[in-house]
């Protein structure tokens, strides 16, 4: 009997200890597991705003895990047949006005992804966040009405990491990422990205809307809308490689 105690003591303290970052990331990769699946098709429309004009491209997507996507522009005109290519920490554009395909070096991932508020750094940059940040509940607020865990990332000591902290909101109930605010080195924010319009797509609960807000641009954000989403469907390999691009359709 002493034993037993004895360990429920100490399987208490473990708790403890560690009970919180594990219950953290656990909160966050469910959420993320939850809108992508194993595989996702998606159709989206996404609005680049700002404050003398407001620009549209259709676009259609295909992922596998983390690791491997693969867009295609269907509008405007002047972009249609443009691809974007992820594979692990590498990103590769096809421009069909020329017929090459082009890996981008690291001095193109910050710049903006076809003129939105997304970089192309933002396209490589889910599984570092994992890897290099730490995760702490820190309690529940409510977002879009519903209660939502609180959940703060800040870089691992020794790491070169982009942001010095991001907050994550996501649902108790049904894991929905409803927001995220990343702040730079010195505090202050950068950019808030927004889940709105929760509604069922391809079967699953989710934000059908997202918006990207920069903190220091007035009247200026992205707003991506999902029109048509497929869960863990079978997505053919070949997909993923740079021979496959300017065949995608």
């Amino acid at each position: 009997m002493k034993r037993i105690l004895s360990f429920m003591m100490l399987f208490t303290l473990v708790q403890m200890s560690f009970g919180q970052d594990e219950s953290a990331a656990t909160i966050i990769q469910k959420a993320e597991d939850r809108l992508r699946g194993t595989t996702m098709y998606a159709e989206m429309t996404i609005t680049t705003i700002r404050p003398k004009w407001t620009r549209e491209m259709k676009v259609k997507t295909w992922s596998k895990g983390e690791d491997y996507s693969v867009t295609l522009v269907l509008s405007p005109a002047k972009d249609k047949g443009t691809v974007f290519l992820k594979r692990k920490h590498e990103i590769w554009q096809y421009l069909p006005s020329i017929e090459r395909t082009i890996k981008m070096p690291p001095s193109m991932l910050g710049q903006s992804w076809m003129g939105t508020d997304m970089t192309n750094d933002d396209l490589v940059r889910e599984s570092s966040l994992k890897e290099d940040y730490t995760k702490k509940l820190l309690g529940t607020e409510t977002i879009e009405n519903l209660a939502c865990h609180k959940i703060e990332l800040k870089p691992k000591k020794d790491v070169n990491a982009i942001w010095g902290k991001i907050l994550i909101w996501i649902s108790k109930k049904d894991y929905l990422q409803l927001q995220t605010k990343f702040y730079d080195q010195d505090g202050e924010l950068v950019n808030t990205i927004l889940g709105k319009d929760v509604k069922l797509i391809g079967g699953k609960k989710m934000p059908a809307t997202m918006e990207i807000i920069p903190s220091t641009k007035k009247a200026q954000k992205t707003k991506i809308t999902y029109s048509k989403a497929e869960f863990d469907i079978e997505i053919d390999d070949q997909i993923f490689t740079t021979q496959y691009m300017k065949r995608l359709k």
